[in-house]
C-alpha cells in the first residue's frame, strides 16, 4: 500500500494540491515539458524510474509563470511572460485599471514611471505626450468617480493617483527623469554630492557671482539663458551614455545638471 502511494505520479500530486480554477490538461502539458528538461528534479520519496531503483532527489519546483498570479493567486489564461493578474477577474496584464472588469489594481511597484505612460525606458522622449495620457488616468481614478466602489478600490485609487502624479512630476523634468532611469538600473545618485572638479568648482564659482552682481532683469535673462545652453549639451552627453551603459559619464552629467539647476533657481528668486 504504502510502495503504491509513493509511485503516486508527479502530476496527481500537484493535482491535489491547487485549485480546481486552474486547467489540469494545461498543467499536465506544462508538467510534461518541465520533466524532460535535464534539471528537472522530483518530490523525494517519488519514484518515477520504472525499475523501481529508488533515486535520492531534491524536490525543486519549477513553475511557469503562466501559471503564477501575484498577489491574488493563480491567473487561467494570458502571455506567459506576464505574471500580474487582476484580484477581481483574473484576467492578466492589468497595472492601474483592469481593462476587462474596470476594477481598481493595488499599486504595483514593479511596473516603473516609463511603463505607466507607455513609454520605453531611456531619456529621449516626447514630453508632450506625457500630458494627456496623465489627465486620462488621473480622470479614471478621481475621487468623484471611484466613490461608488469600494473602501478597498478607494484607497487602490488614491495609491494609483499619487503615484502616477510622482510619475509624471519625474518624466516630464529631464534632471529628475535621469536620476530615475539612473535609479532603475540599481544606481542611486548623491544630489548632494559636492564638487571636485576644479574646472567645473571654478565655473559654477563665477557664474554665481555673475548672477549676485547682475543689475537687472536683462542681465539675468542672459545668464539664465547660458544655463539652458549648458543644460541642453548635458541633457544629451547623458543619454549618449546612458544608451551605452556608460554609468560614470551618466553620474557625472547628472552632477552638472544638478548645479546648472542650481543657478536658475538662485536667478529665479532674484527675477
Amino acid at each position: 500500500m504504502l510502495r503504491n502511494q509513493l509511485r503516486t505520479p508527479l502530476t496527481t500530486f500537484i493535482r491535489k494540491t491547487l485549485p480546481q480554477s486552474v486547467s489540469l490538461q494545461s498543467l499536465e502539458e506544462n508538467i510534461t515539458q518541465l520533466q524532460n528538461q535535464p534539471n528537472f528534479s522530483t518530490p523525494s520519496g517519488f519514484n518515477t524510474n520504472p525499475t523501481g531503483v529508488s533515486r535520492n532527489i531534491r524536490f525543486q519546483p519549477i513553475w511557469n509563470s503562466e501559471f503564477l498570479g501575484k498577489s491574488s493567486g493563480f491567473c487561467s489564461s494570458g502571455s506567459s511572460d506576464e505574471t500580474t493578474c487582476c484580484w477581481n477577474c483574473k484576467s492578466h496584464g492589468p497595472f492601474l485599471i483592469c481593462q476587462s472588469c474596470g476594477s481598481i489594481q493595488p499599486v504595483d511597484h514593479s511596473v516603473d514611471y516609463f511603463r505607466i505612460f507607455g513609454l520605453e525606458r531611456k531619456f529621449d522622449i516626447e514630453v508632450g505626450s506625457l500630458e494627456g495620457k496623465y489627465k486620462d488616468w488621473q480622470k479614471k481614478l478621481h475621487p468623484d468617480l471611484v466613490h461608488t466602489k469600494s473602501a478597498e478600490e478607494r484607497e487602490y485609487a488614491a495609491e494609483q493617483s499619487a503615484r502616477v502624479i510622482d510619475a509624471y512630476t519625474t518624466l516630464r523634468k529631464p534632471l529628475l527623469r535621469a536620476i530615475y532611469l539612473m535609479r532603475l538600473e540599481g544606481i542611486e545618485v548623491d544630489e548632494e554630492q559636492t564638487v571636485s572638479e576644479p574646472e567645473l568648482l571654478g565655473e559654477i564659482m563665477e557664474i554665481r557671482e555673475a548672477v549676485e552682481e547682475a543689475m537687472d532683469a536683462q542681465a539675468l535673462n542672459q545668464i539664465h539663458s547660458q544655463m539652458e545652453e549648458k543644460l541642453g549639451h548635458w541633457y544629451e552627453y547623458f543619454a549618449n551614455a546612458f544608451r551605452r551603459k556608460e554609468y560614470d559619464d551618466a553620474l557625472k552629467s547628472i552632477q552638472r545638471m544638478t548645479y546648472y539647476h542650481k543657478v536658475k533657481e538662485e536667478i529665479f528668486k532674484k527675477l
